[in-house]
């Protein structure tokens, strides 16, 4: 029996949805062009792929039914950042955000602008910093 479709993203389909939230609605090649700016050269075949893929997941839509085909993000970087990030907490930190930030804190020290910014979010969430 195959295994059904995986709904989320693989890492090289992240970098592609990474294109489309940067510059909004593009093509296959027009991703694969920024892609190699960025240092990752792909065949224009395998970066063809990966947006249907995309697309297919429900993260892309298509915006044009003439070739070249243009895509835009269907979901935002935000929705896409909060969904993993909770599977990431649920999955490995069994729903633990204290355990979480403890891991991320432990990463590096943060710079006071991100020291600023943490206290700013608690002091609206009627935290003390």
């Amino acid at each position: 029996m195959a295994r059904p479709p995986a709904r989320e993203l693989t890492e090289r389909e992240l970098q592609v949805m990474q294109v489309f939230w940067k510059h909004g609605e593009l093509t296959a090649a027009e991703v694969r062009r920024m892609l190699a700016r960025g240092g990752l050269r792909l065949a224009y075949t395998t970066v063809a792929t990966l947006v249907r893929l995309v697309a297919e997941k429900g993260y892309l839509e298509q915006t044009t039914y003439e070739r070249p085909y243009r895509y835009r993000p269907r979901r935002s970087r935000e929705e896409v950042s909060r969904r993993l990030l909770g599977d990431l907490l649920h999955r490995v930190f069994e729903g633990s955000r204290e355990q979480l930030l403890l891991r991320l804190l432990e990463q590096r020290r943060l710079s006071q602008t991100e020291r600023e910014l943490l206290e700013e979010i608690l002091r609206g969430q009627g935290g003390s910093a």
